[in-house]
């Protein structure tokens, strides 16, 4: 196949308001190395299970050992995307099951002197690890929006001190691609 550029709007699903990022990769990168990429561009601490899924075929890690998965270190995303608006799924934490659709956009012709991967736009910060999946995420804004909520004070400490979910800076997530 012919190395080409990958426009890709990622989306976590259920999210509400949607929490989304576009980012442009090589269309030979390998799903391992996608994975890092939707790590950082998400916000992500990569410390949970994570698996990417087409067509009902699944790709990890081979050393997670689950159970009829490929190993996702020898499958390039050009095998599973390779034409515009076609889609597939990343789950990351499955207690948590933040997942995520994963559009390609538009396909555009390579270029060596391009700067690749980049995150082009986005919207919205990522959920702080472990919080309960969209629904705990739900949860969490509706107590730290309000500072008589009896579970207020603990909550904004469980995250640091502060949260803001429209947090999104794209020259800190390109700076850490």
């Amino acid at each position: 196949m012919t190395k080409q550029i990958y426009q890709i709007k990622i989306v976590l699903k259920n999210s509400k308001p949607t929490i989304w990022r576009r980012v442009l990769v090589k269309s030979d990168i390998l799903l391992a190395d996608f994975h890092d990429i939707m790590q950082n561009v998400m916000g992500w601490t990569n410390s949970h299970l994570h698996q990417f899924e087409k067509s009902r075929i699944y790709y990890a890690p081979k050393e997670f050992e689950l159970e009829g998965s490929k190993d996702y270190r020898k499958v390039r995303l050009d095998t599973l995307l390779y034409q515009e608006k076609e889609k597939i799924q990343y789950e990351y934490d499955f207690g948590d099951s933040w997942t995520h659709e994963i559009t390609l956009e538009k396909i555009l012709p390579f270029s060596e002197s391009a700067k690749l991967p980049v995150c082009t736009a986005g919207k919205r910060n990522c959920p702080p690890e472990d919080c309960g999946g969209v629904w705990g995420y739900a949860e969490l804004l509706e107590v730290i929006s309000d500072p008589g909520h009896p579970e207020y004070e603990e909550m904004i400490e469980w995250v640091g001190g502060k949260f803001d979910p429209e947090y999104f800076d794209i020259g800190e997530i390109n700076k850490e691609l």
